[in-house]
């Protein structure tokens, strides 16, 4: 087809949104029955680029919906409206072992759709598109704020969302590989929860000290939530992810200062010694370290080490002391942490203490350990550093990219609305903008 003539139009609403939210992407005025390739480039601020496409075939007036027509190959195939995100890899030519991950929650992340003439695979950077827009993606919708938190050695930062308050809080702790990281309590608080993230591992009290925190670290965390005269004080809960389970657990059920609401644990376990502190936790995780396995492609599996799942109550947490309600996320294939066996046997512990009523267990088959925000690339391994021994390895972290982005979709809804639940009764919520820019 003449370049010259083609006056295809390319459109995609919303054109600056949240990282959770969906949009549309329409192609116009294209020839009937017209092969093309819709693309998308991000250019993550670590400088390394990833790309996505779908190929389509116009209809006979001309039009592709994304939403609504298959992708015929490329990086995902069929209905998926956002197959363009989800899907994004590496360019060819990247190095091994990347992950996307936001570091700078007050830029968004910008994504370049663009039109290609024909099926392609390739060789998308040594072309002129037919049309191409940019799209922004953010993690904090405006009006939330974000507070750096440094009182009582604390690294962490806060998120309020938009207007007076007072809103719930929540405790957000992410797993091993340590650092600050906020995109995922920066988009709660989009949502209107007030949200801590914080560094245990990293922080800085760690590299002055040379020693590990102890527990009242969280302790005071949840006291920066709970007196924060925008935080509605009895209405905090907690989410940790991977090694932040381990915590989420331990204070859920022990601690005499922290009084949850609720708790989520994404990809953990309850497995740990009760009476260790945060150094024991880790010393106990890596005593089994000669249980670690290797793929295939020299990619670390870790999910042995807390396995077989003791029965002796010292190393793993009494599940019948919890009082508050406990959502449970598993990824069935995920190769890092013994989260099936663990939620299996969490779910018959509180059976047997009869508090299972506070219980819920999202399970999901192929997905991996890292279940994310929705429209996340699923990284099935990357690099990790170890902080045991800081050394860097591959990690496996398993799933399935589309069965795993499809569970992070399902997962994300179902978690938003268990906290709501959760964390708004009895409150008042102030006026939080819950999604739309």
């Amino acid at each position: 087809m003449d370049r010259k003539r083609c006056t295809l139009k390319l459109l995609v609403q919303p054109s600056r949104g949240l990282v959770d939210e969906m949009f549309i992407i329409l192609v116009q005025k294209a020839p009937s029955g017209f092969q093309l390739t819709v693309h998308a480039l991000h250019k993550c601020e670590d400088g390394h680029s990833w790309e996505a496409f779908g190929h389509y075939t116009a209809d006979t007036i001309g039009t592709v919906n994304v939403s609504e027509d298959p992708s015929l190959g490329g990086t995902y195939s069929g209905v998926e409206q956002m197959g363009l995100l989800w899907s994004l890899r590496p360019v060819p030519g990247s190095k091994p072992g990347l992950r996307l991950r936001k570091m700078n929650v007050q830029i968004p992340m910008e994504v370049t759709i663009s039109v290609y003439q024909g099926h392609q695979t390739e060789g998308f950077m040594d072309q002129v598109p037919l049309a191409s827009v940019v799209v922004e993606r953010w993690y904090m919708a405006p009006g939330v704020s974000r507070i750096p938190i440094t009182e009582d050695r604390l690294s962490a930062t806060l998120f309020l969302p938009p207007g007076p308050g007072p809103f719930p809080g929540l405790l957000d702790l992410w797993g091993g590989g340590g650092q600050l990281v906020e995109y995922r309590a920066s988009l709660l608080a989009s949502h209107g929860i007030a949200s801590l993230a914080l560094d245990y591992l990293t922080a800085k009290i760690i590299m002055e000290t040379g020693k590990m925190v102890d527990l009242q670290y969280f302790e005071k965390a949840y006291k920066i939530l709970e007196q924060h005269p925008q935080v509605h004080g009895s209405s905090i809960g907690m989410l940790g992810l991977s090694l932040g389970t381990s915590i989420t657990l331990k204070m859920a059920a022990y601690s005499e200062v922290m009084k949850l609401r609720c708790a989520v644990c994404i990809s953990g376990s309850h497995v740990q010694p009760v009476d260790g502190s945060m150094e024991d936790i880790l010393k106990h995780f890596n005593k089994n370290a000669d249980r670690t396995r290797v793929s295939e492609e020299n990619e670390f599996i870790w999910r042995d080490l807390l396995l077989p799942v003791p029965s002796d109550l010292a190393f793993k947490v009494d599940m019948g002391r919890l009082k508050c309600p406990l959502l449970v996320v598993v990824g069935e294939d995920d190769q890092n942490w013994p989260a099936s066996e663990s939620a299996m046997d969490m779910k018959e512990m509180m059976e047997q203490a009869g508090n299972s009523h506070l219980l819920t267990v999202l399970s999901y088959p192929n997905a991996g350990h890292l279940i994310e925000p929705p429209y996340t690339p699923h990284a099935r391994a990357s690099l990790f550093r170890s902080m045991a021994t800081r050394e860097k390895m591959m990690a496996l972290w398993g799933g399935e990219t589309a069965a795993h982005s499809l569970a992070q979709e399902d997962a994300w809804r179902k978690l938003l609305v268990f906290l709501r639940e959760n964390l708004y009764s009895g409150t008042n919520p102030g006026t939080p903008s819950l999604s739309h820019l």
